[in-house]
């Protein structure tokens, strides 16, 4: 039988948005940002309260991100987070948030819960954020009664120039699942850091670009949007469907295939 995940119960009819925390508002987090802004507005329409979205990131926008990322000229100088968000809030006319800082992973346990969302998204360049948050967020697992403030999934984005991935894991050591006769229902799906040693792996943090030549030469023009739509698609079926048969995709442009990663 076919393996399947299906969404916590709580994220399908909550009382309020369904909270998300995106973290990194550049290439491939502004384009997850508006895509998660039209999903809100296809969820409201079809009864759900929608999202409820809070981008952070500390860096401001630069000459070298015009074109590759979805920020103008008229934005140069301005906060990433905080150009993004207003942007979205006044095409979409939502309230969402824009955090012009780092992601808060210091504080844990009852502490520690405010600063966490249902859905936590991450689009950065570095490996230290991952394993930062990874410790911050099983520290969260566990608690109960679920609210706008339980992180449930995380999902991970990570490109090179012409190849990438997207993979959502539990974040809470399983998730109910109903009795199916139809399919395999599995409770917990590895986050990224529980499917990559990255004690292995060199950090190599890009740094920014003095161009967007040579920002091209760092990551192809379209890879960002491609993994963006690919990992919203799978937040889409979940929330929309309640259930999923994909955890991830691996994205190659240079063969332009999509191959995704089965629960």
């Amino acid at each position: 039988m076919k393996k399947i995940h299906y969404i916590d119960n709580y994220l399908l009819s909550p009382h309020h948005p369904v909270s998300v925390h995106i973290i990194g508002a550049g290439g491939t987090g502004s384009q997850v940002a508006t895509n998660l802004a039209r999903m809100d507005m296809a969820l409201r329409a079809l009864g759900h309260p929608g999202l409820h979205v809070t981008v952070f990131d500390p860096d401001t926008v630069s000459e070298a991100n015009i074109g590759r990322q979805l920020f103008s000229e008229s934005e140069i100088g301005l906060n990433k987070a905080v150009a993004l968000v207003t942007r979205i809030n006044r095409f979409f006319g939502s309230t969402w948030v824009a955090e012009d800082r780092r992601y808060p992973v210091r504080k844990t346990g009852k502490e520690g819960k405010g600063h966490t969302a249902n859905i936590v998204i991450t689009c950065t360049d570095n490996i230290r954020s991952r394993l930062d948050l990874w410790r911050f967020l099983k520290s969260c697992r566990k608690d109960t009664p679920p609210d706008h403030a339980t992180p449930f999934y995380w999902m991970d984005f990570g490109n090179a120039q012409f190849t990438g991935q997207v993979l959502i894991g539990t974040v809470r050591n399983r998730i109910a699942q109903p009795a199916s006769k139809e399919f395999i229902a599995i409770p917990k799906m590895n986050v990224i850091t529980e499917e990559v040693s990255y004690s292995m792996i060199r950090d190599t943090d890009s740094g920014p670009s003095c161009s967007l030549t040579e920002a091209l030469h760092k990551q192809d023009l379209f890879i960002n949007s491609m993994l963006a739509q690919a990992g919203c698609e799978i937040l889409w079926k979940m929330i929309r469907e309640g259930r999923t048969p994909y955890r991830g995709a691996y994205l190659n442009m240079e063969t332009l295939r999509l191959v995704p990663i089965p629960v």
